[in-house]
């Protein structure tokens, strides 16, 4: 096979240009010598592959001269580029580098190409200097930028500065006279609270006079003394510490970050950082605060936005904290002041070491205040409230006969295990049982209960370990508004529900201890208002009441029941 014909056969397929597709060369001059060859350089290598095929390509067409290039390939590089006087190829500009681009075409700052010295004319005695505000200065570092929106160039980023509420128009309201009332009794306005907190509270929650433990702590609380009180439920110790917060907030006018509240309360429930939440909003109607509760079994992500929008109180579970505090969510370092509300149920339920992790992220005791609350103060809390307050902190507790509410009226009846359940449903049909919360011990129970009752037409549901958080909050919620009148729970899930206008507290059992029992029927009576607090002494829980008088220092009234209420109706 001819020479000649295998080195075009191979070049086809190289994608290399033939011997015959070379340009000749030039026959020697007369000297003999060979003429010099051309200033250009040879064509860039090119890869051996094809080009892939593309639409409307002929699917038998050769692969061309086109093929992608090994290299990127530069200006200069082509033999028809053109040249310099000195034979060197010329470095084509941006805009020749950039085909279908106009030559004038407006570019961006940051595309720019920086003239050469040689390009640039001499400045003379009538061109004025550059201005400096045509190109932002450069920043300093490496990987330092200014995000946008923040700031004009140049200028350092303002820091996520909380934002502010605007306050609620204060004109056209006055401070009402004080209404009568015992010698003994602290009013809101001997107190000298903000008007903004005032008007809240008499003007919307028409409160005029302070509760037994209010009365106790406001006085060194607005002095800003450090305070462990020992209150139940629904006494309203929870406004205690809200006054307290809101009327320091009003007075501070320390600039913070977004994500750095004014004051933080602890809390062992859900429910509870709720109604902390709702009573804040419902005290500080005025005083554009920022108020946030956090708990588990929620939008994790949602709730981590709210706290990027800024906060000034924030109501929270330690479990859930404790993870934005892993993360750098939420900056405990200006807190002011510091509330563990249910001091006992958070020793009881064991959540002391995750209290110890938070506090050690707020500021010290000496640059805080810190509010302590609980149903008990005993020599475990105490010791407490030592390691966390600073020195000789104010102890107040009610008196014994305070420590139920005084609307509260209290019967026990003395049946049998079966006997219970005939009772009940008497006490559902015959008395004023709006809105009824009952109480068992364990959560089987609940579940029998709960069945028994749906089995005899009472439109009831149950709150247990078992049931989810959103479930939980659903159910709440419907017994809040009255859909549901009866709700059945255990402790556990009993604790730290906060529903107003609750007329009756069973408890189908006894609790097994006597802080269980003034605990629960603290969910009836609240806010001055009365209420029913009806227990079951069976054979199986009796034995406690003797405990329980000597807790709350009187004996309980025990009643037998009619026969009337011992027949059971049909199902």
């Amino acid at each position: 096979m001819p020479r000649a014909f295998l080195k075009k056969l191979f070049g086809l397929i190289g994608g290399r240009r033939t011997p015959e597709d070379q340009p000749a060369k030039a026959a020697p001059d007369a000297a003999g010598k060979a003429p010099a060859k051309p200033p250009e350089k040879a064509p860039a290598k090119t890869r051996a592959t094809p080009r892939p095929h593309r639409a409307g390509q002929d699917a038998g067409a050769q692969p061309t001269e086109e093929a992608r290039p090994a290299r990127p390939h530069r200006a200069g590089q082509d033999s028809s580029a053109p040249r310099t006087e000195d034979g060197r190829p010329h470095r084509a500009g941006r805009d020749e580098r950039q085909p279908g681009r106009p030559r004038n075409a407006p570019r961006g700052p940051s595309r720019d190409r920086r003239e050469s010295p040689a390009d640039t004319p001499a400045p003379s005695a009538d061109t004025p200097p550059p201005d400096s505000a045509e190109r932002p200065p450069r920043s300093r570092g490496r990987g330092r930028s200014r995000r946008d929106g923040e700031g004009s160039p140049g200028e350092a980023a303002e820091p996520n500065r909380r934002a502010e509420l605007a306050l609620p128009d204060m004109s056209g309201w006055d401070l009402p006279p004080v209404p009568e009332h015992d010698d003994d009794v602290v009013c809101f306005r001997d107190l000298g609270l903000h008007p903004r907190i005032m008007r809240a509270l008499i003007a919307d929650l028409h409160f005029s006079v302070c509760t037994p433990i209010q009365g106790l702590a406001l006085p060194f609380s607005l002095a800003d003394a450090d305070l462990a009180g020992q209150a139940q439920t629904g006494t309203g110790k929870t406004a205690a510490y809200l006054i307290t917060i809101l009327q320091r907030f009003l007075n501070d006018h320390t600039p913070r970050q977004a994500n750095q509240p004014f004051a933080l309360v602890l809390a062992p429930t859900r429910e509870l950082a709720d109604q902390v939440e709702k009573d804040a909003h419902a005290i500080g109607a005025y005083c554009g605060i920022h108020t946030l509760a956090v708990y588990g079994g929620v939008d994790y992500d949602r709730q981590r936005d709210h706290i990027a929008t800024g906060l000034d109180i924030v109501a929270a579970t330690p479990g859930r904290l404790i993870d934005y505090l892993r993360q750098d969510a939420i900056d405990l370092s200006r807190v002011q002041v510091l509330v563990i509300d249910e001091a006992d149920r958070m020793l009881d339920m064991g959540f002391i070491p995750d209290v110890r992790r938070i506090i050690a992220r707020v500021p010290s005791p000496g640059q805080r205040q810190t509010l302590l609350f609980s149903a008990t103060l005993s020599k475990d809390i105490l010791r407490l409230a030592q390691g966390w307050m600073r020195p000789d902190p104010v102890t107040v507790e009610v008196d014994a006969e305070n420590i139920v509410a005084d609307g509260i009226e209290e019967r026990v009846y003395v049946v049998s295990s079966h006997e219970k359940l005939a009772v009940l449903l008497w006490i559902l049909r015959h008395e004023e049982a709006s809105r009824v919360l009952i109480f068992r011990n364990r959560r089987r129970d609940v579940e029998d209960l709960y069945a028994d009752l749906v089995r005899y037409g009472v439109r009831a549901e149950m709150l247990s370990g078992d049931v989810s958080q959103n479930r939980r909050m659903k159910v709440l919620e419907q017994f809040r508004r009255g859909e549901i009148p009866v709700v059945v729970a255990t402790d556990v899930a009993g604790r730290g529900i906060h529903i107003e206008n609750v007329t009756h507290v069973i408890n189908y059992d006894f609790p097994f201890e006597a802080e269980d029992y003034v605990h629960r029927i603290g969910r009836t009576g609240r806010a001055g208002k009365t209420g029913q607090a009806i227990s079951f002494a069976g054979e199986d829980c009796a034995f406690v009441i003797p405990d329980i008088e000597a807790y709350i220092e009187r004996p309980l009234p025990c009643v037998q029941p009619t026969d009337e209420m011992l027949v059971m109706p049909p199902p």
